[in-house]
């Protein structure tokens, strides 16, 4: 319990202090509560023009500091401010440590107290600093050190990290099929713009030329190779690949069902061994890491060979996006193996695969349900002894239907991001969605860039 300082209680000369750090994602939660935008104070941006984010704390959120000493330790619950004086010595940034003092220095009449209050730097740098005069509380109250309502700063940090380290292997020559309305297009040419890829477009001059002037958007220096139709814009792009001209597909304005036909074409499409799975790479708000998921668009009803591949492709994007040695836990509905459920007997024969170096590169368990797959708490509630659950970096679902309904609830309840890649064939192939926003498809993008590399580092 905490206890509050009566008027009575508190004599001059007492101190109290409360050390805190600087989040950034404090400074994102204050420009909600007080409306102020100011891009000086955000932590992705550059508000003075300089080329450096500046990430300054404003100064009244450094001020917040000294609301919340006073109101949780000196004089603490009950306590009412009446006036603040304060001056500021120097500027916080996002990282800061601080720690906000403050000292009674004089008890007045009608229960008030005035007292020295700063805020400084925890190297010895000063801040802030001035007095306070509050009402202290007259009545003795305890309160439970209870949490309140946490709150989730909707950033998606984990995809800006694989933007930036794909960015840093160079472009990537990727051949976009049929690129011919403004979103699709608008894909390609951001890629293009954040350095992640050179596209190629493929398809019918006229519609692509159509769609850079809806958008507004200039075709200088970008090769355009003509191809009079969706099939013949399918083949060409995986010609383009197989030929060496490119190191990755992504998918324009044609339907999946035609760029996915002339990749699997026996004599001129990209079949690797392989069979073709989708993965989603989601960006979870909160969530510590990357969260991969699959199959949730490719696959509807995947048999024990096609999930081993399923799972051989998850660890081989999870490895490529930077997780050393993934932890893949494969999906039912119980965690016990049970006939009468097909896919937790598929997941016992994944992980016992696993095991016996059937599939490589990860850790795999199953069967796993949601819940004990994800949550440390769940898991041990269940007494599942494993190194996978509560802490899986990759689900694998047991059909279509469920990773689908996964991803889309992650990203409609979660706010989560999505990027996704289909892997399997000679190069990764990107496709993107009418619904996926910008940072969605540049971080799909940096996903094929990223599988290209690891693939081609693992030959």
């Amino acid at each position: 319990m905490h206890e509050n300082r009566t008027y009575d209680e508190i004599r001059v000369g007492d101190r109290a202090e409360m050390p805190r750090l600087c989040a950034a994602d404090d400074l994102f939660a204050f420009a909600h509560c007080s409306g102020n935008h100011n891009p000086m104070h955000l932590a992705d941006r550059d508000g003075d023009g300089d080329g450096v984010n500046e990430a300054q704390a404003p100064q009244m959120w450094v001020a917040s500091l000294i609301s919340g000493l006073l109101g949780w330790k000196l004089p603490g619950p009950g306590v009412a401010m009446e006036s603040l004086s304060i001056r500021w010595m120097g500027v916080a940034q996002a990282g800061d440590q601080l720690v906000a003092r403050a000292e009674v220095i004089a008890k007045e009449e009608e229960n008030r107290i005035r007292l020295r209050v700063e805020v400084d730097r925890v190297d010895g740098v000063a801040l802030m600093g001035g007095e306070a005069l509050v009402r202290a509380p007259l009545a003795k109250m305890s309160f439970p050190e209870e949490a309140i309502p946490g709150l989730l700063v909707q950033r998606h940090l984990h995809f800006d990290r694989l933007i930036a380290r794909a960015r840093a292997l160079g472009p990537v020559a990727m051949a976009v099929a049929a690129p011919e309305n403004a979103v699709s297009l608008a894909g390609a040419l951001e890629a293009g713009a954040a350095g992640l890829a050179t596209p190629i477009l493929v398809g019918d001059r006229a519609k692509i030329e159509a769609a850079a002037a809806e958008l507004g958007a200039s075709l200088d220096g970008v090769e355009i190779v003509a191809a009079p139709g969706h099939h013949q814009a399918a083949e060409t792009s995986a010609m383009l690949v197989r030929e060496g001209r490119a190191a990755a597909l992504m998918k324009g304005a044609l339907h999946t069902d035609d760029l996915l036909r002339a990749v699997l074409d026996r004599d001129r499409g990209l079949r690797a061994g392989r069979r073709l799975t989708h993965v989603f790479v989601m960006d979870v708000p909160g969530l510590p890491h990357p969260l991969l998921i699959s199959d949730a668009a490719i696959n509807i009803a995947p048999d024990l060979e096609t999930k081993a591949d399923i799972v051989r492709n998850a660890i081989d994007v999870a490895r490529a996006i930077g997780i050393e040695t993934p932890k893949v836990g494969v999906l039912s509905a119980v965690e016990v193996v049970n006939p009468a459920i097909p896919s937790s007997v598929d997941a016992a024969l994944l992980s016992k695969m696993a095991e016996r170096g059937q599939i490589t590169g990860g850790l795999v368990d199953g069967p796993l349900a949601m819940d004990n797959a994800v949550d440390l708490g769940a898991a041990r509630t269940k007494g599942i002894k494993s190194l996978v659950a509560g802490q899986a970096e990759v689900l694998i679902a047991p059909n279509l239907d469920a990773g689908n309904m996964i991803a889309k609830e992650l990203s409609y309840i979660a706010h989560a991001e999505a990027a996704g890649v289909v892997m399997g064939a000679r190069a990764p192939i990107v496709l993107t969605s009418r619904a996926d926003g910008p940072k969605a498809r540049l971080a799909s993008c940096a996903v094929a860039a990223l599988a290209r590399a690891f693939a081609a580092g693992s030959r």
